[in-house]
């Protein structure tokens, strides 16, 4: 299973917090960094010193980082424009040689648009389609060759679809739980497909939508990656996965039933029982950016153990 790390800056991180994380990501042999997109933190927290960007945030990754790869769980969509958007990941991906994933979301928290006099709209998922279908559109248009599209919400006339990406196909990557209009798009568009915090049962029905989508789609099922995005909360002993969970504002029992909380040993337990349901990837979100002790113990006792 490969295992990913997962953060939220918007709770109350800089650059420089989110670069010790990616560093230590990178030393500790994790697959890969990746970061929330939102612009508004969210419970009780102050999210101080203030929201970073995303994209802008990975530029900066792609450049003092070497190995691990780079992404968001998810873009919002209504962010940003899809045109800019694919020469945004297109570069980003040329700065890191070829490390960045595009996890795109159709976007839903509307006190962060508001907060920042960003458009939210009421149709967001037909936007969400058209931006998929625009920016691996761009990307897939042979150089020397222009790609127009006309949709109901945006409108192409002869771009040059350039810069061009340094992997031949950056993944992309869409989640969430709907019934049957995120398994649809998954199907055409994803490389991945990702369940964000849902539980076993959960988790084996989305699998299975999306399945079952892929095959109706023509494809075969398994040239899907299929991942889980979990909290996660380990310790040596039970006072230090307590120390833990009340530095995040949580409960344990409530980690320990929706996340992967507990020992070393409860936290291979838990992901062994996602992967028998096919998850070959998981996200574990990292809610305390400066307890880089808790990233050593899981790269130690838990990464090691998965195989």
């Amino acid at each position: 299973m490969d295992v990913r790390i997962f953060t939220e800056p918007q709770q109350g991180a800089d650059y420089d917090t989110l670069l010790k994380v990616a560093k230590a990501t990178e030393d500790l042999s994790f697959d890969a960094f990746f970061r929330s997109d939102h612009y508004l933190h969210m419970g009780s927290v102050d999210g101080l010193p203030g929201p970073t960007d995303a994209w802008i945030t990975l530029a900066g990754l792609a450049r003092e980082t070497r190995r691990i790869r780079l992404g968001t769980l998810m873009t919002a969509a209504t962010f940003r424009l899809p045109g800019p958007l694919a020469i945004q990941v297109a570069q980003v991906d040329q700065m890191s040689g070829g490390r960045v994933e595009l996890g795109l979301g159709a976007g839903w928290f509307e006190q962060e648009h508001a907060a920042y006099g960003i458009p939210f709209p009421k149709e967001k998922f037909g936007r969400l389609e058209e931006q998929l279908a625009i920016v691996t559109g761009l990307w897939g248009t042979e150089p020397g060759k222009t790609f127009s599209y006309e949709g109901r919400y945006y409108q192409l006339t002869d771009s040059p679809a350039l810069p061009k990406p340094a992997q031949q196909k950056v993944p992309v990557l869409i989640g969430g739980l709907g019934a049957s209009r995120t398994p649809r798009l998954a199907a055409r568009y994803a490389d991945e497909f990702n369940v964000p915090f849902a539980s076993l049962a959960d988790t084996e029905r989305q699998f299975t939508r999306v399945r079952t989508a892929a095959e109706v789609a023509g494809r075969r099922p398994d040239d899907l990656v299929y991942s889980n995005a979990l909290v996660v909360c380990v310790g040596r002993n039970d006072a230090e996965v307590a120390r833990r969970a009340a530095a995040i504002g949580r409960d344990v029992a409530e980690l320990r039933t929706n996340g992967v909380a507990g020992s070393p040993a409860e936290a291979v337990d838990k992901l062994g029982s996602y992967a028998e349901l096919g998850c070959t990837r998981v996200y574990l979100q990292l809610l305390d950016l400066h307890d880089l002790d808790h990233l050593e113990l899981i790269s130690s006792q838990v990464m090691a153990q998965l195989g």
